[in-house]
């Protein structure tokens, strides 16, 4: 799970996402990202894009992981 300024984001996939939690680059994006979405003073509209850019995330993550996956099979 990872959190960022008292948000969480569940890890709802039961494969390993290490290699992305881990990346500084992708979590410095991500944090900017929570801290441009904390100035959106609508509630639910904070909510549904956060929601959203998680799936749009959770997405391309299992999409990578199948290329990863696929690359190891071949090496």
């Amino acid at each position: 799970m990872i959190i960022f300024k008292g948000k969480k984001a569940k890890n709802n996939s039961t494969s390993n996402k290490d290699w992305k939690e881990k990346n500084k680059k992708y979590l410095d994006q991500l944090q900017k990202f929570f801290d441009a979405v904390d100035k959106i003073e609508d509630i639910d509209l904070r909510k549904s894009i956060i929601t959203q850019v998680l799936k749009c995330d959770m997405i391309l993550t299992e999409l990578a992981q199948k290329e990863i996956e696929k690359y190891k099979k071949y090496v």
